[in-house]
């Protein structure tokens, strides 16, 4: 236990606050050398109000304000809610007006007396299920499914094959049409395997295969064969451009010309649909069509374009010519510019209820009359 301050040696009886200012020896009441009076600095170090450390200004340099500043507005005391003043130009935003639904746009054109609309109904869908589903494969390859579509292409010498896919009935099924060996020999899977590749929704019939896609024809070597030209203007669907091959290749046409942006690519789908047709029907991408049916004209071909406002169509009107048959677009049927370079505009006579034919099915039916010549 510690002794209080007045029985420590040299201590003082008083406590500290009782103790006067420090005298030293003589009286002097001068602090010790080393040691500075309050209110002055020691070392750079503030002992009071005033002074510096290192040579810094104190931390409350600048005067408080008690009323308002200088040159701004007054301020109301904190914890009172001041509402703020509305501004002049202020104006109130108008309702919005009501919806107004946009007007419905004619699907059907105008038709002549006795003859109905040719295309299709409308499909404003551009991206198909077949076009959604096509499997992956390499580039500059295509798989190809169904029993006609890979027998067609393993006897087309000119195709490129990569692999064969095939289950035990499919590989049986097809040897019946095409006798083994192939030029590519076939891998047993079985139909999950297939499913999977190709997807669940493809009908593949346990048939599969990856090849190169075809190298399209010139338009000379076109010229050079006989029979009717197709052409199709942004015909879409990979489907209908499959059927209007095999209606093409059955009643023989020289070849399908198509548009080389808007128009499918060589597809499983397309090759489904056409039934082996793809390998024996010249299938020619144009960039312009418009500029392919001048050329057309030009090598003394006879232009149709197939549409409702024509007159009917007849076969034996064009005998002794070689015509191109020309069908427009599912729903929105010919383009202007395509109609108006087409030599004459031909159509169909429909008795019935039907107004209008799937873009495929005319073009077997006019496929059909112009074959009659």
């Amino acid at each position: 236990m510690k002794p209080p301050h007045g029985n420590r040696p040299g201590g003082s009886s008083r406590p500290p606050s009782d103790r006067g200012p420090y005298r030293g020896p003589g009286g002097s009441s001068s602090r010790p050398t080393g040691q500075a009076p309050r209110g002055e600095t020691r070392g750079g170090y503030t002992n009071g109000p005033g002074g510096t450390r290192d040579g810094h200004k104190p931390r409350n340099e600048a005067p408080r304000h008690d009323g308002p500043r200088p040159g701004g507005k007054p301020q109301a005391p904190r914890g009172e809610f001041q509402a703020r003043t509305p501004r002049e130009d202020y104006k109130p935003r108008a309702p919005r007006d009501e919806f107004q639904p946009r007007a419905p746009r004619d699907e059907f054109q105008p038709r002549a007396p006795g003859s109905t609309r040719l295309s299709a109904p409308p499909q404003r869908a551009r991206e198909h299920d077949a076009a959604r589903h096509a499997p992956d494969a390499p580039k500059g390859t295509v798989w190809l499914y169904g029993h006609h579509a890979v027998s067609a292409a393993l006897a087309n010498p000119a195709r490129r094959l990569r692999r064969l896919l095939l289950t035990e009935e499919a590989e049986a099924a097809i040897s019946k049409h095409l006798t083994p060996p192939w030029a590519v020999s076939p891998e047993k899977v079985d139909r999950a395997r297939l499913d999977h590749l190709l997807g669940r929704d493809v009908v593949h019939q346990g048939a599969a295969l990856l090849a190169d896609t075809l190298a399209p024809p010139s338009l000379q070597s076109v010229l050079e064969k006989e029979g009717i030209i197709v052409v199709l203007d942004q015909v879409t669907d990979p489907r209908n451009v499959g059927a209007i091959m095999r209606s093409a290749a059955a009643f023989g046409a020289a070849a399908v010309i198509t548009q080389d942006r808007n128009a499918p690519e060589e597809t499983g789908a397309l090759a489904k649909a056409a039934s082996g047709a793809l390998e024996t029907m010249p299938l020619l991408r144009a960039v312009n069509i418009a500029r392919t049916i001048i050329a057309l004209k030009a090598a003394d071909v006879w232009c149709i374009g197939l549409d409702a406002g024509g007159k009917p169509l007849s076969g034996p009107d064009f005998a002794g010519r070689r015509v191109a048959l020309v069908l427009g677009a599912e729903g929105e049927g010919l383009r202007r510019l395509t109609r108006e370079t087409c030599d004459e505009i031909g159509g169909l006579t429909i008795r019935g209820a039907v107004e209008s034919l799937n873009v495929s099915a005319a073009a077997s039916v006019a496929l059909y009359e112009l074959s009659r010549r």
